[in-house]
């Protein structure tokens, strides 16, 4: 008579759905109930959605299909919101990041890391719920056919790599990670009459006079060993930190839980010791006799110290040409004619200002590549210096950005990048693809820049490898002391760099004391072997440029396209490049370079 339905004469009502509607069932029970009440005799009654159930067994394929493509078409959707959502928190995330790098005394975005030091791993174990969600989903095999199996696997290893025990640790780990930041971009170097900043110190540290190059060094050893309590007293908080939250997931120590938190999943450790003998077997002497040349063109005796090792070329090493302006204008003249992609890539990242290079007081030390996820761009970070490092970040990092500028709008987002070693190839072959640009870049300079180029690229991976050997003794013996760890980076310098002379000349670098400049190994353990890898098979297409330069590019945007959606393995499988942990491989590339390097006319050139 009122207009209301049956069942809203019901006492329960008042309950409502998750949406708050009212929950509009119960007719046959409240018709059931008032017969009984008012005839004083027994009744049932039976519901539709129980006659339903009763009758499932005449249900038609039909219907059984398209109940399960509705849930099929509502996990997707979730999916997709919750893609979404990852992008905000992350682009949210970055924003304060960038901004607390760009100036680490800015005192509201060192309050907003405060809060994402302390938020990321709360958001980590939402993540993890919604991982374990994922993989136990019904719809599992129709979203892996539409996104790829990988997204799982990684999935998988994620959830080995968390627990809600070691929230507090992860907490703490990121705090101590920001204080190595902080006091690394504190330092104030006083050098005649002076004061700078490390990277600002940089030039001095290669410069051709050997009285001021060697005063460099030590000023700067004398700052890290004004310090050294403080770096040490952090790394001994973290490496306890790590071994506690590896035991604390049942692992050995942190070794196991740190493959699973670089996400590693097509490679073990024992692919990693297997490149690293390969390194020491057939690098390691490549690199010795460019060390013994170099002794050679100074008038130097070897082994050189650090200071002199630093010094390729008595006229100097090679500088950039021109300004830092002058320098990205290049940029965009090598991306213009390198490829349309590249064009438009590197037009959009200097019109929309997605650059920070210059070195400023109160920045963070070194340079990245990152996302700004809800737009959708790269951002790159760097500290130029006037050296030919300036140089290489627009090369360098550029690669980085120009991957995920391809790669932008992949779902799910994780696939915009690959895994670590796989995103340094991008970078780091890119470099060697703008060397027919390098007039450009060097002017006079560009002779001694292609020679640096190759020669750095081969000296580079017995250290990067020695860093990352560094670290797995660390961590397979926490209780170590300082002093030890000291200790075994020195004896590390005499397997993978015997070229440098350890004579206590330079404070600090002599002493085994060098690695902790390296910000990898405490932010990012086990980081440092994928610049390794990259750059073995960066020097892959470094020999393929040689040869053609148009198919060494379509190599690479084969490589390029796939972003992360392959593991990195099957990224260079799909390109048709050799995977370094074959020996092969590094044996090619050495053999390749040992006859470049000879070959290569240093004439008129001191």
């Amino acid at each position: 008579e009122d207009g209301r339905y049956v069942c809203e004469l019901a006492d329960d009502v008042h309950a409502v759905d998750a949406f708050g509607h009212k929950a509009l069932t119960g007719t046959a029970r409240f018709l059931a109930n008032t017969v009984a009440r008012r005839l004083d005799t027994k009744t049932r009654c039976i519901e539709l959605s129980t006659l339903q159930r009763c009758a499932g067994h005449l249900t038609s394929r039909t219907d059984i299909t398209e109940a399960y493509q509705v849930g099929g078409a509502a996990a997707k959707a979730a999916f997709l919101d919750e893609q979404t959502l990852n992008k905000h928190v992350d682009t949210l995330a970055n924003l304060a990041s960038i901004r607390n790098t760009i100036d680490t005394r800015d005192e509201f975005y060192d309050g907003e890391m405060n809060f994402w030091n302390a938020a990321t791993p709360q958001i980590q174990e939402c993540q993890n719920t919604w991982s374990a969600a994922l993989l136990a989903s019904p719809y599992r095999k129709q979203l892996g056919e539409e996104y790829g199996e990988l997204m799982f696997l990684n999935a998988e290893i994620a959830q080995k790599a968390f627990s809600p025990e070691i929230l507090d640790e992860m907490a703490q780990e990121n705090d101590l990670s920001t204080q190595y930041g902080k006091l690394i971009a504190s330092a104030q170097i006083p050098f005649e009459g002076g004061v700078y900043t490390l990277s600002q110190l940089s030039p001095f540290k290669n410069d051709p006079d050997d009285a001021r190059r060697l005063a460099a060094w030590k000023a700067e050893g004398a700052w890290y060993k004004e310090h050294q309590e403080e770096f040490d007293s952090i790394y001994d908080k973290m490496v306890h930190l790590r071994d506690t939250m590896g035991k604390k997931l049942g692992y050995e120590g942190y070794t196991t839980l740190g493959y699973y938190r670089m996400g590693r999943n097509c490679y073990t450790k024992a692919d990693v010791e297997k490149f690293r003998a390969a390194v020491v077997k057939y690098l390691v002497p490549v690199a010795d006799s460019i060390y013994r040349e170099q002794a050679r063109r100074l008038g130097k005796q070897y082994p050189m110290s650090f200071a002199d090792n630093a010094l390729e070329f008595r006229s100097g090493n090679p500088r950039p040409a021109g300004t830092p302006d002058d320098i990205l204008a290049q940029g965009m003249k090598f991306y213009s004619e390198l490829s349309p992609e590249t064009k438009e890539f590197f037009e959009t990242m200097l019109r929309d200002e997605l650059l920070d290079v210059l070195s400023t007081e109160g920045k963070q030390a070194g340079g990245y590549c990152t996302s700004i996820m809800d737009y959708q761009v790269p951002f790159i970070f760097a500290n130029f210096n006037g050296t030919q490092h300036d140089v290489e970040v627009v090369t360098h990092e550029a690669g980085h950005a120009f991957e995920a500028w391809t790669n932008r709008k992949r779902i799910p987002i994780d696939y915009i990048w690959p895994s670590m070693e796989a995103c340094e190839v991008h970078s780091m072959s890119m470099e060697f693809f703008a060397e027919p640009w390098a007039d450009g870049f060097f002017g006079p300079d560009a002779k001694k820049f292609l020679y640096s180029h190759l020669s750095g690229a081969l000296t580079f991976i017995p250290y990067g490898t020695m860093v990352d050997h560094f670290q797995h003794i660390v961590y397979e013996k926490p209780e170590m002391t300082p002093a030890e760890r000291h200790a075994v980076w020195k004896e590390l310098l005499g397997v993978y760099m015997p070229w440098m002379k350890l004579d206590g000349e330079i404070p600090f670098y002599s002493e085994g004391m060098g690695w902790q400049r390296q910000h990898h190994i405490y932010s990012s353990p086990f980081y440092y072997i994928d610049y390794c890898l990259a750059q073995t098979v960066a020097l892959e297409f470094w020999a393929m440029i040689r040869k053609d330069v148009g198919n060494a590019w379509q190599h690479y945007m084969a490589y390029t396209v796939q972003g992360g959606s392959r593991t990195f393995t099957d990224l260079l499988k799909n390109a048709g490049l050799e995977s370094p942990f074959d020996e092969a491989c590094l044996r090619g590339v050495c053999a390749e370079a040992e006859k470049a390097l000879a070959d290569f006319d240093l004439t008129g050139i001191e």
